[in-house]
């Protein structure tokens, strides 16, 4: 990445003669402030990762299989409920590789709900990213839940978590005790 301050400094101890201690680089950023010019030293805030609380969420309901299924819907899953075109039928992997699979399903609904509601606590994003991974987050986007959560209704949006409990068209009682859990984790302080 280009710093646009570089050539700056460097004319300036070019012309000195010597470089420079952390107080003349303050003051001379402080200088270039003013006179707005670009910095490249401004680092983006890490990404939002779910806290441990959701982490043990997602693994109590999700399980974890080594070799592939099909959920209750008939989609080909491994490890802690990942999905996609990398699961084959009959594919087997180590408990080293089902975590790396988590951890990388997780990077891509942590990025979501990050941009999705940035207002909130951690345990309420702990409880919609597990509501993102399990029923994903394009659903979360267009939700109520959602709409309710942005809008500052959070016991509303604590309530909707219940209504997501069908797969296939049934209520499966997996989702109705993994919703309430979510709703608990979203609620907690």
């Amino acid at each position: 990445m280009n710093d646009p301050r570089k050539p700056i400094f460097d004319s300036i101890r070019v012309s000195r003669g010597r470089g420079f201690d952390y107080k003349e680089v303050a003051e001379i950023d402080s200088m270039l402030d003013r006179l707005a010019v670009p910095r490249n030293d401004i680092i983006p805030p890490a990404p939002r990762r779910i806290n441990n609380a959701g982490l043990a969420l997602i693994k109590e309901f999700e399980g974890c299989k080594l070799t592939a299924y099909r959920d209750a819907v008939g989609i080909l899953t491994i490890g802690y409920g990942s999905t996609g075109a990398h699961v084959k039928p009959g594919m087997k992997i180590t408990q080293g590789e089902a975590e790396a699979l988590l951890r990388a399903d997780l990077d891509r609904f942590e990025n979501a709900v990050s941009k999705m509601a940035p207002t909130a606590t951690d345990n309420q994003f702990a409880a919609l990213v597990s509501l993102a991974f399990n029923a994903g987050a394009e659903n979360l986007r267009t939700s109520t839940l959602l709409k309710k959560h942005l809008a500052g209704d959070h016991e509303g949006a604590k309530a909707e978590f219940a209504r997501w409990k069908f797969a296939g068209g049934k209520v499966l009682n997996g989702l109705v005790r993994r919703r309430a859990a979510e709703a608990s984790l979203y609620s907690t302080p």
